[in-house]
């Protein structure tokens, strides 16, 4: 994701990251709510959800690419940090910004639907399958965003939606891949929640498979390939 890096100061960053990822939140948890309001059945409930979180992810990440270069997810930015896209002071606003940005995301669905502004959500995702799907979710998402970052970055957000549609589907955990959006998703007792009790196992997952992306697609992909577009 390209930074234009001109005349865009840190604080423009950090609101950045904060509104897009409160505005994805706000798009997984309201078109979840939405797709349980309009139609039966799990299968077509997830298919609307995951259409209309991979619509709003590409909006999302060209508007705000040229900004913070639209990081939007902590286990991104730690990786983008470890290769010295961004300082760790930088990354550390970012991981401070999209937390929040997330619980702000999920009190602007809830409003939306009339529900409580911030509500625990009751729905159990644990086991075994599901931390290795979020392993397998985070580590994917992680090599695109370095691989195509590198190599095609004006492609990137249509890269990383597909791939976030797609995970939709082939992950048992529905890919939260995200351990901001993971903690906002806590906050909303909807189709798209997380049992507060089930989000740091999820975090541990994300983590390690945002550290074995962020390894091995940095080695596939060395920065002498980044692309000038």
């Amino acid at each position: 994701m390209s930074d234009l890096r001109v005349g865009i100061t840190v604080p423009r960053k950090l609101v950045a990251e904060f509104l897009g990822t409160a505005l994805l939140v706000a798009a997984v948890i309201g078109s979840g709510v939405m797709a349980q309001m309009l139609t039966r059945g799990v299968a077509l409930q997830l298919l609307c959800n995951s259409i209309a979180t991979g619509g709003a992810l590409v909006a999302i990440l060209l508007v705000f690419g040229p900004i913070s270069g639209a990081h939007l997810n902590p286990a991104v930015t730690v990786c983008m940090a470890a290769t010295r896209d961004v300082s760790a002071r930088l990354a550390a606003g970012y991981i401070v910004v999209q937390i929040a940005g997330a619980i702000a995301g999920a009190a602007l669905a809830n409003t939306m639907f009339d529900r409580q502004v911030l509500e625990l959500s009751t729905s159990v995702r644990h086991g075994f399958p599901l931390l290795f799907s979020e392993g397998v979710a985070t580590f994917g998402l992680v090599g695109v965003v370095i691989a195509v970052g590198r190599t095609r970055a004006s492609v990137a957000p249509f890269a990383v939606a597909a791939y976030i549609v797609a995970a939709y589907w082939f992950t048992s955990s529905t890919s939260f891949a995200n351990p901001a959006v993971t903690i906002g998703r806590a906050f909303s007792d909807t189709f798209a929640g997380i049992r507060p009790a089930d989000v740091p196992a999820f975090i541990v997952a994300q983590a390690i498979g945002a550290a074995c992306g962020g390894v091995l697609f940095s080695w596939l992909v060395p920065l002498t390939a980044r692309s000038t577009t």
